[in-house]
This record gives C-alpha cells, sequence and structure tokens, in this order.
C-alpha cells in the first residue's frame, strides 16, 4: 500500500501544479482584459462622444433599473377612473356610454426628458406623445350615424369612419413629416387604414378645433385634421382599444365589452383623447389625461318585440362581479331625471346614492351605483341592473341645434351641395361656425356660394376658403353664420365632377365616393346655469368639454357623409374586347389550321349490290374478284 502512494505522488504534484498556473493564468487573462477595458474606456472619454456615450450607457442603466420596477403598485398621483352612462331614449332605443380616465403626472414636453416608466398609461400611446412632440390627439372610429332628431344630443360626438385631429408642440419644425409618421404609427396600433391619410385628405382648420386642454394655442400651423368616411369598425380595432385600459378586458366595466354585442348595434363609436389637463384646483402643475370613450345605442325595442324592458344581461349578455382593482373610481350611472316618483319605469336593485349634473344644458339626475363598494353586488355579487317600464314617456325636446346635408342635381357632370342648420331655440339667435372639406375631384364654384335664413340672405361675418390643387390637397371652407331664432339657415354650393384617371378609381367606383361630415362648432343657449368650477370632481360624462359661461355651453354636430357619383369608365370593356378577339383569333386560326393540316382522299363510288353479291360467291369459290 504504502508502495502505492509513493507511485501516485509524482502524478498528485503535477496535477496540482497544472490547477495552480491555470489559475494563475486565468487571473492574468483577467487583469489583462480587465486593463484592457479600463484603456479602451479612458479612449472614449478622451474622445470627443464620451460624453454622449456616457449619458447614453446611463440612461440603458436606468431604464434597466426602472423596468425591474414595471410590477410595483401605481403611485397616488397616478389616478384611473372608470364610468358607464346608461340613458333611456325616447325613440325606444338604449344608450350605454363608457368613459376610462387616465391621469398621467409627467411633463416630458417642458421637462425635456425621456420618459422611460409607465405604470397605468399605456407605453404606446406615451412613446407616441414623446416621439413626435403631440400636444393634444383626439381619433374616434365610429359605424353608424347618430340621429339627433331621435336620440337627442350625444356626450362626445362623433362622424360616421375615422376622424384624426391633433395639435403638434409649437417646437415641431416639420409638421407634415410628424404627421405623416403618425398616421403611419396609429395605423397600427389600433389596426386601422389611417394610413391612407394624406396631404389630399388633411386640412388645416384656422377657427375649429381648438386646443380642449391647456394652453391657448392660435397658432393653427401646428393643426391638423383629417376623415376617413369609408373606414370600417370591427372587432381588429375594438381589441387593441380595450388593450390600452390599465385593466385590460378582464375587470371593471370593460368587462361587458363584448364584440358581437357592441356591434350589433344602431350605432357604435370608440374614440381616445389625449390631453394636458391640470393637476389641482390653483392648476401649478399639469398632467396628462387620457381618455377613452365608447357609446353604443341598443336597439331593444324591436328586438324585444315592442317592450322597452333593458337589462345588462339583456344589452351585453354579461353582468358585473367587480370593479377594476386599479380604478379609484369605479361608477355606473343611470338616468332618472323622467322618472321623479318612480312613476315611469322600475329601476331594481334600487340605489340609495342620487347624483344630479348639469350636461348639455340642462339638469339630469342620475340613480348612482359604485362598484367600488361590496354591498352594490349583493349576496350574488353580481350586479345584472334591470328597467320594467309602467308607462309611456312623454315626447323629446327638439335640440337647440342640429344639422343635414344633401347633394341635389342631375347627370354625372355638375351638382349642388345643400347644408341645414336647425336653431330650434324660440328666442335666442348665436352664431355657429361651418368647416367644411371636400376632395379636390369636386370643383367648386365659389361664386355660387349662398347663405340664406327665412328666404333671405345671411352674410357670413368670417370666411374663411383655401381653394383645392388637384391630386395635393383638398377644399377647406369655414365661415361664421348667425343662426336667428326657431329659423333653418341653408348653405349651398355648386360643384363639378373632375374626370380622374383609370388607376384612380376604387375597386367599386359605381358605388361612388364618400365625402366627410361637415362640422357644426357653437356656443348654444343653456336652459340651466352651467358649471364653470373645475371638472376634477365631476362625472366623466359632463366634463369633458371646457365651459366658461354659465349661459351656454359648447356644442358641437357632424351632418352626414355625403355618397357623390362621378364619371366612371366602362371598366368591363377590356374585358369585352379581349373576349371578342379570343373568339375571333380562335375560330379564323382554328379554320385556316384545319385546312393546312387535313389530307383529302378520293371517294370511290360503292359497287352495285349485284356485283358485290358476285364477289362474295367468287371468293368463296377462290376465283378472282371482279
Amino acid at each position: 500500500m504504502a508502495a502505492l502512494s509513493r507511485k501516485w505522488d509524482p502524478l498528485f504534484v503535477l496535477v496540482l501544479g497544472s490547477l495552480v498556473f491555470s489559475c494563475k493564468g486565468d487571473v492574468l487573462k483577467t487583469s489583462n482584459d480587465r486593463t484592457e477595458s479600463i484603456s479602451a474606456t479612458k479612449i472614449e472619454e478622451s474622445s470627443p462622444q464620451a460624453a454622449d456615450l456616457g449619458d447614453l450607457r446611463q440612461s440603458d442603466e436606468a431604464e434597466s433599473n426602472e423596468d425591474r420596477k414595471a410590477f410595483t403598485p401605481p403611485p397616488p398621483n397616478d389616478q384611473f377612473q372608470e364610468e358607464m352612462v346608461i340613458r333611456p331614449l325616447y325613440s325606444g332605443d338604449i344608450y350605454a356610454s363608457f368613459q376610462f380616465r387616465t391621469q398621467w403626472d409627467t411633463d416630458f414636453l417642458h421637462d425635456g426628458k425621456k420618459v422611460s416608466h409607465y405604470r397605468l398609461f399605456p407605453k404606446s400611446l406615451g412613446q407616441v406623445l414623446s416621439k413626435f412632440s403631440v400636444r393634444e390627439l383626439h381619433i374616434s372610429f365610429t359605424q353608424g350615424y347618430w340621429r339627433t332628431m331621435q336620440w337627442g344630443q350625444p356626450f362626445i360626438p362623433s362622424p360616421p369612419g375615422a376622424e384624426l385631429w391633433v395639435w403638434f408642440h409649437h417646437t415641431v419644425t416639420d409638421v407634415d413629416g410628424n404627421w405623416k409618421e403618425l398616421t403611419n404609427v396609429l395605423s397600427g396600433i389600433f389596426c386601422a387604414s389611417l394610413n391612407f391619410i394624406d396631404s389630399t385628405n388633411t386640412v388645416e382648420p384656422s377657427a375649429s378645433f381648438k386646443p380642449l386642454g391647456l394652453g391657448n394655442a392660435t397658432d393653427h400651423r401646428f393643426l391638423r385634421y383629417a376623415t376617413l368616411p369609408r373606414e370600417i369598425v370591427c372587432t381588429e380595432n375594438l381589441t387593441p382599444w380595450k388593450k390600452l385600459l390599465p385593466c385590460g378586458s378582464k375587470a371593471g366595466l370593460a368587462v361587458l365589452m363584448k364584440s358581437e354585442k357592441l356591434f350589433h348595434s344602431s350605432f357604435h363609436s370608440q374614440a381616445v383623447h389625449i390631453r394636458p389637463v391640470c393637476k389641482d384646483w390653483q392648476c401649478t402643475s399639469t398632467a396628462w389625461e387620457l381618455r377613452q370613450t365608447l357609446n353604443v345605442v341598443f336597439d331593444l325595442y324591436t328586438s324585444g318585440q315592442g317592450k322597452k324592458e333593458w337589462s345588462l344581461f339583456k344589452m351585453f349578455s354579461r353582468t358585473l362581479t367587480e370593479a377594476c382593482p386599479l380604478a379609484s373610481s369605479s361608477k355606473i350611472y343611470v338616468d332618472v331625471t323622467d322618472n321623479p316618483g318612480g312613476e315611469l319605469f322600475d329601476l331594481s336593485p334600487s340605489s340609495p346614492l342620487i347624483s344630479t349634473a348639469v350636461v348639455l344644458g340642462d339638469r339630469r339626475t342620475y340613480s348612482v351605483y359604485d362598484l367600488t363598494k361590496k354591498e352594490t353586488f349583493g349576496q350574488l355579487r353580481s350586479l345584472n341592473l334591470l328597467l320594467r317600464w309602467k308607462g309611456e314617456s312623454d315626447d323629446m325636446l327638439r335640440p337647440p341645434l342640429h344639422a343635414e346635408r344633401y347633394v341635389s342635381g342631375f347627370g354625372l357632370q355638375k351638382g349642388e351641395i345643400h347644408t341645414c342648420l336647425y336653431n330650434s331655440h324660440p328666442y335666442r339667435a348665436y352664431p355657429v361656425l361651418l368647416l367644411d372639406s371636400l376632395p379636390w375631384y369636386l370643383r367648386l364654384y365659389v361664386h355660387t356660394l349662398t347663405v340664406t335664413s327665412k328666404t333671405r340672405e345671411n352674410k357670413p361675418s368670417y370666411i374663411h376658403y383655401q381653394p383645392s390643387k388637384d391630386r395635393l390637397r383638398p377644399h377647406l371652407l369655414e365661415m361664421l353664420v348667425q343662426l336667428p331664432p326657431h329659423s333653418v339657415t341653408e348653405v349651398t354650393v355648386q360643384f363639378e365632377r373632375a374626370l380622374l384617371k383609370w388607376t384612380e378609381y376604387t375597386p367599386d367606383p359605381n358605388h361612388g365616393f364618400y365625402i366627410g361630415s361637415s362640422v357644426i362648432s357653437a356656443l348654444v343657449p343653456s336652459i340651466v346655469a352651467m358649471d364653470t368650477n373645475s371638472t376634477r370632481d365631476r362625472p366623466l360624462f359632463s366634463s369633458f368639454f371646457p365651459t366658461k359661461e354659465e349661459s351656454s355651453y359648447f356644442m358641437r354636430v357632424y351632418t352626414e357623409p355625403l355618397l357623390v357619383n362621378l364619371p366612371t369608365p366602362d371598366f368591363s370593356m377590356p374585358y369585352n374586347v379581349i373576349c371578342l378577339t379570343c373568339t375571333v383569333v380562335a375560330v379564323g386560326y382554328g379554320s385556316f389550321y384545319n385546312l393546312l393540316t387535313r389530307t383529302f382522299q378520293v371517294d370511290e363510288p360503292s359497287a352495285p349490290l349485284a356485283k358485290r353479291l358476285a364477289n362474295i360467291i367468287r371468293r368463296l369459290r377462290g376465283v378472282p374478284l371482279l
């Protein structure tokens, strides 16, 4: 045994020595690497770009540290509120309006810093605001047309199709370039066709679409407005919209947003509004407000076989079980203004909370359900509001302002556009601002522009007209018109249809070309005194448009989009020519080829019957044939 140990001693010594040398080599290599890295760092610091690289490295480290804290609970400064308003309409339909408000306490436009940590505010929209220096952004996708005479006034109006208007920061040098890139990015975020917005359908309003947030921007060079009246809204637009919510569609009011129910309605509109707002009453600091709205009108009167009863489950096929855990406020408002003593309908379960708010110039009463309280859901831990009508409702008061538009004329050369503005107030006259954007292929005859009220000429006090350029920009017409009390003001202008190139027609040219809605903005007289205080503690549905006067409130109305037929070439003619040419060639070439390749043989006359019988007999006898 001792001999065996003495035999392996040299081997152990060699192995131990190799390990020691390898460790020393690694240490030397590590020290060399460190020396090289230190020397490289000194070289970078001595270079002119050392400061930029150091800042970039520090920013990357800060971003990585912020990413590690991505799942920390939101601070009390960031707030999220959600609410839904249900209003029974006089036509028997049900109007449901969702509003989600996310307040983000940051101001990177003024501080000049890059924000890399997002909590409640969606990161995709925050990066858009930062990259393109956006001051305000308003985008909406609407399917259907809001019928003002039957449904009254919506909380936040929107035109059919897609609408986008943006205010850029005054530091932007290339507004058109930012606008083009912004539309492409938003097209990807919302899965829409916003990439078709270009200079041919973009305008710069000079008086309309003033900022709704902080600031009194008057330089319209930083404003862009565009519409796509033919944009179709479907599930692929709703899904990314819901993903912008802090709780998504997993909790809170967003649970009710079932696609097959929302799109099986008479009217559907979803929108995103971003603007700077005040943090407190004194407005000592600012914050970003993201307001997501969804308005839907259900025709339950027809589907319910003439019954006006409705419930959450009947409208959305779902009930509520909890509020969004990240929401500081989650409420449902049911309009019970026309049911003061419960004589018109029964609402169950009843709520002891009653709220009164001045909305759209009228004082309304709402039954409030607070989803943050457990007693709201009852023992079943589920909330399903149910309304049963007991009597017939009175006629609806006509809205103080509504409008309509149509095209007249015959043929495919000339036509006339009529815009009718209705002032239903019995004794008050007020001015309205009309904005009309028409494509370049409608050649307007501006000298035919007429404005009449009660068969008399009504001269506008302000007119701004920007002529179009073929294939470059559209027409822009803005005018300020005074509407007499209880009157109809008609604005007419003639136009001529232009001839397009055959590559500029849509795949279905005989369907026609859509023209965007006209926009009417006005301060309408209010029935009751408006609340001019801060909108911080008011319900979301009554605090979108700022109010500066007690006697009036802001109102925006959209007309119907127009469908205009243009002179269309016969796109089937090439097909007919090809078919005719191929037929002629086939017949002619076939006959010619047949004559060239056919072989002719002499057809000998057949022998008579007697000769054939004789040949048969001769064949049997072995005699030569005749």
